[in-house]
């Protein structure tokens, strides 16, 4: 890996990290009764202890630090003043901008006070934990981002639900949103598809949902996408640098 590179993914390593703790005390603090509001006011609060800036607030018109969802909400979702309730279905995408570089990452989890709740829940979020976890595994040099979207459509196809047709993972580094798209499902010849090289960082996303890959737009938004059905969805995403010895994980929640 040559200087630049090497200095590109050290800073988005130190984000990355960051960003990591970040999203680890989201999810902490996101019980029965909080506001989404108050997620994003936390959010706000600690990306600024951070040191860094909000990547999401830096998209031209979006002013917020993250995007939460609940249930059949997929991505985009405002923060609003709607309070989550026990067993929501809660994802939380949240991004930061560090040195010159932006990490992005998200979570789905369920709210409740119990564990072991929601047995139908936990299966469906557990399958795209699995799915995350098998795409980045082919983040390696030489492969190509149709390894990527393969194993994300198996698994989640494997498991009954549908991967999303219409959002996808990306690139990103001193751009939020870069080039390659990194789709949820095989979207042609995989080996047609960018190849994957030393230095290259992806926001690698699980985006999946229960029932159809059917999609809404808030028309009172014009930024919540959700799922035409009204069934469950869940996004799993972190930012993943390749390198000589495989994909080194930016984002991991420890």
């Amino acid at each position: 890996m040559n200087l630049k590179l090497a200095v590109k993914v050290k800073s988005m390593a130190e984000g990355g990290k960051k960003l990591a703790a970040i999203k680890n005390q989201l999810v902490n603090f996101a019980a029965p009764g909080v506001a989404l509001s108050q997620i994003e006011a936390l959010a706000q609060k600690l990306i600024s202890n951070s040191g860094g800036q909000a990547s999401f607030a830096l998209v031209p018109g979006y002013r917020f630090a993250t995007c939460v969802n609940l249930n059949s909400g997929i991505v985009h979702g405002i923060p609003s003043a709607t309070k989550i309730t026990e067993g929501d279905l809660v994802s939380i995408d949240v991004g930061l901008y560090y040195q010159g570089f932006h990490t992005d990452t998200s979570v789905s989890f369920t709210a409740t006070r119990q564990k072991n709740l929601y047995p139908d829940k936990l299966k469906f979020l557990a399958v795209g934990k699995k799915a995350l976890k098998l795409a980045i595994a082919q983040a390696v040099p030489g492969h190509r981002v149709g390894h990527i979207s393969q194993a994300l459509e198996d698994t989640i196809t494997a498991a009954g639900y549908s991967p999303a047709t219409n959002l996808t993972g990306h690139g990103v580094g001193r751009q939020l949103h870069e080039a390659p798209a990194v789709p949820c499902f095989i979207d042609g010849p995989i080996e047609l598809s960018p190849k994957l090289t030393v230095g290259m960082t992806l926001a690698i996303e699980a985006i999946y949902m229960a029932g159809t890959p059917d999609t809404v737009t808030d028309e009172a938004d014009h930024w919540t996408i959700a799922t035409a059905d009204g069934k469950l969805a869940a996004v799993f995403e972190d930012t993943v640098a390749i390198t000589t010895t495989g994909p080194q994980i930016l984002t991991e929640m420890v």
